[in-house]
């Protein structure tokens, strides 16, 4: 079968190849994908991942082999599901607790576009407790994670905060429930409850002395590749806050999600309740150039790739 692979020689790093079917466990489905999303995360591994590595999270497809032990969706079922590498390929094997069916009315493309970004902005927002009324922050908003989290925080009744780099980054943020979108988080109106940070270096800093006391930070990445520094001691003096480092696929396991979150993922798009927020959609061939969109920051929202 076909798959994109890391070439770190070849243009964007990457290169098509032939490479061995997968070899399901009995509890995996060996699924046809026919969309596959680009998340950051894939650029940035590009960079030191070995020759031969399979990119790639998310996958949306059709089941054509059904888990050996008799769980899970049936051979011709329209599913979507997340793994940890291996997604850019024409067949992909994924474990059945996180593989979900996709509702009729969603495209494979929209379906591709949730398991990352949905589940990342899930599970961080479970650290804020009940949202009803709570100030959230959204940093690196314009994003594919960022631009899920404002719409699942809104959902959930909080009062939104959207960072973005620059100002034309932050277009249709308000449409999505963000009560207020800033460049810098001295023009924010207040403190937050809850903060999902994605950007770390200097802002990191600054998000940590914007908590309201007793709020929770919870970063999931750092984009800007900076190192952080911050006052321990300013932060002792205003009360208690707390720093959590969430990494996806642990945060998965620790908290048991999987199918059932993206089920529930799927049924706000399928209500129409959450957008996937699809910015830029190409056939697979066109890898390398999305990639190349992806790291200069040209992609508001998700860029989707069609296994064609």
């Amino acid at each position: 079968m076909r798959a994109i692979v890391s070439a770190p020689t070849q243009p964007y790093r990457i290169e098509f190849r032939d490479v061995p079917e997968p070899e399901p466990s009995r509890d995996e489905a060996l699924v046809a994908a026919r969309a596959v999303s680009l998340n950051r995360g894939n650029f940035r591994r590009l960079a030191w991942e070995a020759e031969g590595w399979c990119p790639g999270y998310d996958v949306a497809g059709e089941v054509v082999r059904m888990a050996a032990d008799g769980s899970g969706p049936a051979v011709g079922a329209r599913v979507a599901g997340i793994v940890p590498s291996g997604a850019w390929a024409e067949r992909v094997a994924v474990p059945i607790r996180r593989l979900a069916l996709i509702p009729e009315p969603v495209s494979f493309a929209a379906a591709a576009a949730i398991p990352v970004a949905g589940l990342t902005s899930l599970l961080a927002l479970a650290h804020g407790g009940i949202l009803l009324g709570k100030r959230v922050l959204i940093t690196g908003a314009a994003g594919g994670v960022g631009r899920a989290a404002v719409q699942l925080a809104w959902l959930a009744g909080a009062r939104v905060t959207a960072q973005v780099s620059r100002p034309e980054r932050g277009q249709g943020l308000a449409a999505l429930g963000a009560e207020e979108v800033v460049t810098r988080l001295e023009d924010a109106a207040s403190t937050f409850d809850l903060a999902i940070e994605s950007v770390g270096g200097a802002l990191l800093a600054q998000v940590l002395a914007r908590m309201a006391p007793g709020g929770t930070l919870v970063s999931i990445g750092a984009s800007s590749d900076e190192a952080t520094t911050f006052d321990v001691l300013a932060l002792v003096r205003r009360g208690a806050i707390s720093l959590y480092a969430m990494s996806l696929f642990q945060e998965m396991e620790r908290q048991g999600a999987g199918s059932r979150e993206l089920d529930t993922l799927l049924g706000l798009i399928a209500e129409r309740r959450l957008d996937p927020q699809i910015d830029l959609q190409r056939s697979w061939q066109e890898m390398g150039p999305m990639l190349a969109a992806l790291g200069e920051r040209a992609v508001a929202g998700k860029a989707i790739a069609i296994v064609d």
